[in-house]
Formats: C-alpha cells, structure tokens, sequence
C-alpha cells in the first residue's frame, strides 16, 4: 500500500483534505544534483542506465516531498526502440538523422519488442520503486503518437512542425501508418511499465496544439484514445495536450482518469468544457515561477481556489523551466501542503 496515496486519491476523484502537488519534468535541470550527473554522463546514457535514472527520479522528492514521482526518462526512447536513430546534441536538442518521409523510410521502421529494446527503463522502475519504498506514487509516461510523429518525421525540434504536418496532409496514408506503428509501440510499452510496478500513466500530447480541431481529430486524437482503452483498466491515465483546449471535452470523455490543462485556459473555462466531473491537473505558466516566492504562494493558492480542492491536481502548465530558483519551486510545493481549504 501507498502511505501517501493523495494522488491517487485525486485520480479516482475522491474528497481530499488537500489536492496533490507534482511538477511536470520535476526530475531534472533546474536541479544542481542533476546537473552534477549531467555533466558526468550524456543525455541518453542518463535515460538507459537504470541506476541513474531511478536516482534522477528520486533527487527532487528528497528535496521538496512531492506527492508524486514520475520516472527520469525521454519520450524518444520510442522511436529509438523502434529502428529510428536518435541523438541528442547539446543546445541543439533531438536530432533524427534519418526521417521518415516517404512509404520506404517507412517500411524501415519496426513495431519492436519492448523488454528487448526498453527493458532498462523496466529496470529503472523496479530500482525506483525500491528507493520510493511505497512512500509516494509512480507516474510513468509516454508521448502521444502524434508528438512522436512531429520529431520523426521533422527530425529535429521546430516552432511550427510544417513537414510533420506536410507529410500527414499529402500522404495520408504513410502518416496514418506510422501513427499506427507508434501507437501499437506506446500501448506494450505503457502496459510493460504498469507491469513493472508504475501507478499511473501520462500521455503528452506536447504538440497538438500544432494541429487545427479538425486536423486533431484525424492525425492525433484516434491514436491517443486507442492508448487510453489499452491501458485505463490497468491503471489511471492522465492525458495531457499543450494547446489543445478545443479537444478537452473528447478527453474527459475518453475514460481517462484526469485531464492536463495549460496555462492558457482558465480553471472556470476547463471545468466548464470537460462538464466538471473529472480530474483536472495544473496549470501554472511555469516561467510564473520567476516570481517572488511570496507572490507564487499567494498565486497557488488562488489556483487552487479556482479549481477547487477536489478532483484537481496542482501542476505547472507544462515542464519546469531550467532557470527556476531552488526556493520558487519550493514556494510553488509548500503553498499546497499549506493549503487550507
């Protein structure tokens, strides 16, 4: 049993005394403990090595207490598994020498084995979960197929994604067939990590917003939901779309345990289009953090009073950003444990 379970708690949408608290890529750079290991070991040997990765997890829940831990890892482990090269160049960021544009790039890609090609990070969950010792919950997490897509097909990160959603809208069906591939990939290897002792999965969808409603309704929606009837008897799901207030009704519908909100959609207005009865996770505009301690309390509690302490959990909007001072983040934790409603 789960001594802290309040995050469960909130998946399942039971009254809570307070609402849990973690931070989307809590894990991380903003850090000087992961900084020391960063300059040790580079990007993708931190992902593959169990033993630095279970570490990397555990390194802010010492520091700060949060109600939830979610596994150090990359959503490009995926394509990695699946034959498609994968490099991470410092201040550049994913580098994919070799994308996939046409029906022979394609015909390259493989649907793989997951304990062959991803079972360290099986690894760095068993080792985690060792370290946790059923203190707090773990969150494993995965990106939507279409976000997948974005960097496969782009090869590299991008504002805007134009040959990503070039290749979906002059060839169809290359684009449906490898979302197809991603999606069967993402489904065994979220299944293989609630096998190995994960307590709820996040899908990030963090390119959605890229897409037009319509758009999202063909190329990146039917994927995600295929992920969610997969997995949602097996553990909770959150899905989280950056940008992509227009699917948020789909999404409290999809049976999804909660539902991720960015910044830039109001508390009122988020619970007003997913009806108001499912779990709500965020939304602080994480550059918010660069305000004094004192105004990020006071910010986070009226967060909270707008979502309302039940059926919510506090997050930021998106990721940690790498420039937050150690005593912001620790005034965006503290605010919540503080929380009285």
């Amino acid at each position: 049993m789960i001594k802290n379970d309040l995050f469960l708690r909130a998946l399942k949408g039971e009254t809570v005394e307070r609402p849990p608290v973690w931070m989307m890529r809590q894990a991380g750079r903003y850090l000087p403990e992961f900084m020391e290991l960063k300059h040790k070991y580079d990007f993708f040997t931190r992902c593959q090595t169990p033993e630095l990765a279970s570490e990397i997890t555990v390194q802010p829940i010492r520091r700060y207490g949060m109600d939830a831990a979610i596994l150090f890892s990359d959503i490009l482990v995926i394509p990695q598994a699946m034959d498609i090269e994968v490099e991470m160049k410092p201040n550049f960021g994913p580098y994919l020498p070799n994308p996939i544009r046409s029906k022979e790039d394609l015909e390259k890609v493989i649907v793989p084995d997951i304990q062959d090609t991803l079972g360290y990070v099986m690894e760095a969950i068993t080792l985690t979960k060792e370290k946790l010792n059923d203190e707090i919950p773990l969150i494993g997490f995965a990106g939507s197929p279409w976000t997948i897509l974005c960097y496969c097909v782009e090869g590299q990160g991008s504002k805007s994604f134009d040959k990503a959603r070039g290749l979906c809208f002059s060839q169809p069906e290359v684009a449906h067939q490898l979302l197809q591939k991603i999606t069967d990939t993402t489904i065994a290897y979220l299944k293989a990590k609630v096998e190995a002792g994960v307590n709820a999965v996040q899908v990030f969808d963090s390119w959605g917003g890229m897409l037009s409603p319509t758009d999202y309704e063909e190329f990146s929606w039917p994927y995600i939901q295929q992920i969610v009837n997969a997995l949602k008897d097996l553990a909770p799901v959150i899905v989280f779309g950056k940008g992509c207030w227009f699917a948020l009704k789909e999404m409290a519908q999809s049976g999804a345990s909660a539902v991720g909100v960015d910044w830039t959609c109001s508390a009122k207005n988020a619970r007003y289009l997913t009806g108001g009865n499912i779990t709500l996770q965020g939304n602080f505009d994480p550059a918010r953090l660069l305000s004094p301690p004192a105004e990020i309390k006071k910010r986070v509690t009226q967060m909270i009073n707008e979502f309302g302490k039940d059926k919510y959990i506090v997050n930021l909007g998106h990721g940690i950003l790498p420039n937050i001072p150690l005593e912001n983040a620790k005034a965006f934790i503290d605010a919540v444990k503080e929380y009285k409603a």
